[in-house]
């Protein structure tokens, strides 16, 4: 039944889904904010797709370089066209729209669906078809859409989102639609026609408590996650330096079973070893962009030892595990318990560990993670070899 339910469930929101053939897995690629913020100019953006490929990133999936906000400075007086700031980006966007494509990458700009960005910059509500026709002729290929400064109007939420949707669609150009809305009217409820990914949360920082409320609440809304559409808690801090690897390690497994965007946010020019193998294990990234596109979720969860086992279908019929040890100071065992993944307790399953990418053998009834550390997970894709 686990497994029905999950495609159930997700097949009811596929019918309503936003069609521009655009996000049939979660996007993969880096972000400008969660490092930078406004510290951002046409020389770090070049710099990060040459990053991308030569420490081998773009190979493994993170094509999307996108640029969030402050790139704006005004409005032209007489076409009204968004114009980029001079002082930071003096060859303009389409020269490095051009730039990024020609290294084989994907291009992405950020506005807002109020009257000004959060860092103040031009909004986009009132000049939707404007603006979309100017990324459209820049080749732009993803939208991140903010919700800043949106004071009152005759539109309601949503109807701001669908304007810069249909304004897009009309471009004629596929532009992948990232709805940023902070997830305060629980827009994965209704967000399917209106965006490729809806933010569930609000920012993300780069702490462990913060990044555990973001995938608790994104969580809540696994039902509605489904190719084209996906829930988003807010993207990747690993690299920051404000949680460890242990940590860092959780939050690229938590991210990768709920199917949630992975997005970069460091500075990938100088970014670790540690960083880099983290967010390039193959075994791990499958299960984000696995085909089938429905979210893992928790299955069961210990409140008086702090541990929890999440879990989701992947196409060919196995389940992605994460068994995880919240606790803040003591290793624990996790059993994984294979009727709270839908089948038989007499299951024979293979067990494979994706981060140590080996076979851990075959097993019945259950899998005991052994001694995972505080704040750690083992991360696992399990497969029915006989029911009886």
């Amino acid at each position: 039944m686990f497994f029905f339910s999950f495609v159930f469930l997700s097949l009811v929101s596929i019918i309503s889904s936003l069609d521009n053939g655009l996000g049939k897995t979660p996007q993969m690629g880096w972000n400008s904010w969660n490092h930078f913020g406004c510290r951002i100019n046409e020389t770090v953006i070049r710099e990060t797709a040459d990053a991308l490929i030569s420490t081998g990133l773009a190979k493994a999936g993170y094509t999307y370089v996108n640029v969030d906000d402050c790139w704006a400075s005004a409005r032209d007086s007489t076409t009204k066209f968004i114009q980029p700031d001079p002082s930071t980006f003096p060859s303009g966007m389409a020269a490095l729209a051009d730039y990024v494509h020609s290294r084989g990458l994907l291009f992405g700009l950020y506005s807002d669906a109020g009257y000004e960005t959060c860092a103040g910059r031009p909004g986009s509500f009132g000049y939707e078809d404007i603006d979309a026709h100017v990324y459209a002729q820049w080749k732009v290929d993803y939208l991140k859409y903010d919700n800043c400064n949106s004071r009152p109007t005759n539109c309601t939420i949503k109807e701001r989102y669908e304007r810069m949707r249909d304004a897009l669609n009309r471009t004629g150009r596929p532009i992948f639609y990232s709805a940023c809305e902070w997830g305060e009217m629980l827009p994965a409820l209704w967000f399917r026609s209106v965006a490729n990914s809806w933010r569930t949360t609000g920012d993300i920082v780069d702490t462990w408590l913060l990044m555990l409320l973001n995938i608790d609440i994104n969580n809540l809304f696994w039902s509605f996650a489904a190719p084209h559409g996906f829930n988003d808690p807010d993207m990747l801090e690993i690299g920051n330096g404000g949680m460890t690897y242990n940590e860092y390690r959780t939050h690229m497994s938590l991210w990768s079973i709920a199917k949630a965007p992975l997005l970069i946010g460091c500075d990938v020019r100088n970014i670790s070893k540690e960083s880099l193998e983290l967010l390039t294990n193959p075994e791990v990234i499958a299960v984000n962009q696995d085909p089938l596109g429905l979210q893992g979720k928790k299955v069961r969860i210990d409140p008086y030892n702090g541990t929890e086992v999440w879990a989701g279908p992947l196409v060919d019929g196995s389940m992605a595990v994460v068994a995880f040890n919240r606790n803040n100071d003591m290793s624990q065992a996790v059993v994984v318990s294979f009727s709270d993944l839908g089948w038989k307790t007499t299951s024979q399953v293979k067990v494979r560990d994706l981060w140590a990418r080996q076979d851990l053998g075959q097993f019945q009834c259950n899998y005991t993670a052994l001694n995972i550390e505080p704040h750690g997970v083992q991360m696992l894709k399990m497969t029915l070899i006989a029911s009886e």
